[in-house]
């Protein structure tokens, strides 16, 4: 036998003997493979949102914007999912336990669940009067915001990022434009509201531009101020103006004449299941639109019932309607300045923070603070909204009250909406959830509304184990904002799945509360344009409530509150189904070690 084969021979004997991979060595392959797809998905999605950057603090993208709106762009995304989606399923599972399994399994979840809504044309109504884009980028521009405006290259920076609304706003219409041949548009009532938005930046004096306070308030150096303002003035004159101009000419002239007179989304071509759809991602759970309303009207029926108890503990005299009346007219629950409303939510933030201690053992390194939505937004705005923190630390995280109609903001929602929007209710979870280092970015900036929004009301209802709640009217504003989101439940789904018009959602919500009612027109018009996102309250928090009782019950004298708190939070937002297995393996591991 020659020495070539021989040494052949060997070598194949040798590598039969050897032995393969250990468990230990695949479990780690697995591992390093997935994270490597989580982080490039994370970075990936950089060039569809740039946006997102600024307002992580991040500021490597603060020049770039959305991509435009067209089918080539609409196609890249959807590949880009299902890339990832085929990349992470080359990951053998069963190597993956713990956090990763966890991960794993959010991820695939999320892109099956992305990939499915590329059967919904939403790009054909890309802007509404809540989250519409042309609110964005002047917050962005007003230098209030998340856009940096420190240095001279700031400035140039958002000079590159208008030009890219501009074009994204362009491209808008073009969608809008297939949206009216299609038969595919807003409602009529949307239209009017937005109107008036892109009517507010139309002005005369470029000066009094809400884009001009960058310039008007500049930190920059005489020198550095003098080579950028000629430009940046002349790009809101030339630029940014006739932007605003030509979109509010389209909608009144050409939009408004064919917007539609209904407002449910199974009004539109295919519009049952793509309300369908809306449930599934809004609640991560497999409920029908009428189980859902069924479920809303059983709780305003119970709330409604406490909300009489309250009645007669305050020993007022006539019915609850009467009594939501007086509520709604008596000048006592109500603030007579915006000045005075934020110094009393600012005195509620720092009550509630002496008072978490005694349920959690766990909190955000970031604090937050109290301001007003801004004037250019608030006519159209939510009565409250929250805003997190950069992860730098540089900005704290908004709790942003509306001062633009003080009858909508009763002082006896102070301590429920406070828990709500800030402590310990969004602030708590969405900063915790940021400031977790050892899970993949996804996670750590995502997030699920059903669990956000859950949380947040979930926390509303601890307000009385803090302390709070101790005044019968504050408990009564409680049992208001329950009750709205018990409403939200009958509304959303009687608006997209049963043909309920506009003014009938209105009836119902002032019948069944004391908001007022510019307060429950502005709640009625949100869910219209965000189909699906009302119902994730009342879900989010019944999942939350059914699993600490599942808890108490299993663990008895062993359950402490605090560290199911952690738990829930401790991992980040996730959807229900998932946070439901983990939580019951917590269980599972607390009742091994008793």
């Amino acid at each position: 036998m020659n020495k070539p084969l021989l040494a052949l021979l060997v070598l194949l004997v040798n590598s039969a003997c050897s032995p393969g991979p250990s468990v230990e060595e695949l479990r780690q392959e697995a591992i390093n493979k997935a994270n490597a797809t989580y982080a490039e998905y994370f970075n990936g999605l950089n060039q569809f949102n740039p946006l997102r950057s600024t307002f992580m603090g991040l500021n490597s993208h603060d020049d770039q914007f959305l991509p435009e709106i067209s089918d080539e762009n609409r196609a890249a995304r959807k590949q880009f999912e299902q890339d990832f989606l085929n990349r992470i399923q080359q990951v053998d599972p069963q190597f993956l336990v713990g956090q990763h399994r966890l991960t794993y399994e959010i991820f695939i979840r999320d892109r099956l669940v992305s990939l499915e809504g590329y059967d919904f044309p939403d790009y054909l109504m890309p802007i509404d009067q809540m989250s519409g884009i042309h609110n964005l980028i002047a917050q962005l521009g007003s230098g209030q915001s998340a856009q940096p405006f420190k240095r001279l290259q700031d400035y140039r920076n958002f000079i590159y990022r208008a030009r890219g609304y501009i074009n994204w706003i362009d491209s808008a219409e073009k969608a809008m434009r297939e949206g009216m041949e299609r038969n595919i548009v807003l409602p009529e009532i949307v239209v009017k509201k937005l109107l008036p938005q892109f009517q507010f930046h139309i002005v005369d004096d470029v000066s009094e531009s809400l884009y001009a306070n960058p310039i008007n308030n500049s930190a920059l150096s005489d020198v550095e101020l003098a080579a950028i303002k000629e430009e940046y003035l002349a790009l809101i004159a030339e630029e940014i103006i006739p932007s605003y101009r030509k979109m509010y000419d389209f909608l009144l002239s050409e939009y408004l004449p064919k917007a539609r007179s209904t407002v449910g989304l199974s009004e539109l071509p295919n519009g049952k299941a793509w309300y369908e759809y809306q449930i599934k991602v809004n609640t991560t759970l497999d409920y029908t639109a009428e189980e859902l309303h069924e479920l809303g009207k059983q709780e305003v029926a119970r709330i409604l019932s406490e909300m009489n108890s309250v009645k007669e503990q305050v020993g007022f005299e006539g019915d609850l309607q009467a009594f939501f009346a007086h509520l709604r007219t008596d000048e006592r629950y109500y603030f007579k300045t915006t000045d005075e409303m934020v110094a009393a939510y600012d005195n509620i933030r720092i009550r509630i923070n002496q008072l978490t201690p005694k349920l959690f053992n766990i909190f955000p390194r970031a604090d937050y603070e109290v301001r007003l939505v801004e004037p250019f937004r608030a006519a159209s705005s939510a009565g409250a909204s929250y805003q997190a923190p950069s992860i730098d630390g540089s900005r704290p995280g908004i709790f942003y009250i509306n001062g633009y109609n003080l009858k909508a903001q009763p002082k006896f929602l102070m301590e429920t909406l406070s828990i709500h929007e800030a402590s310990p209710g969004h602030h708590f979870q969405i900063s915790i959830q940021q400031e977790i280092k050892d899970i993949p970015n996804f996670r750590r900036f995502g997030g699920y509304t059903v669990f956000s929004e859950g949380w947040a009301l979930y926390a509303e209802s601890l307000g009385k184990e803090l302390g709070l709640f101790t005044d019968p009217y504050m408990w009564y504003g409680r049992l208001v904002d329950e009750q709205l989101r018990a409403m939200r439940l009958v509304v959303d789904t009687g608006l997209h799945a049963m043909g309920w018009s506009r003014e009938q959602a209105v009836e119902y919500m002032l019948a069944n509360s004391s908001m007022n009612e510019t307060d429950v027109i502005a709640e009625v018009e949100r869910y219209i344009v965000i189909p699906g996102q009302a119902l994730s309250y009342k879900v989010g928090e019944f999942k939350i409530r059914e699993l600490r009782n599942y808890a108490a019950e299993q663990l008895g004298d062993a359950f402490d509150i605090k560290e199911f708190h952690t738990q829930v939070l401790a991992d980040g937002a996730m959807p229900m189904p998932i946070l439901e297995s983990k939580i019951k393996q917590w269980v599972m591991s607390q009742k091994v070690a008793k």
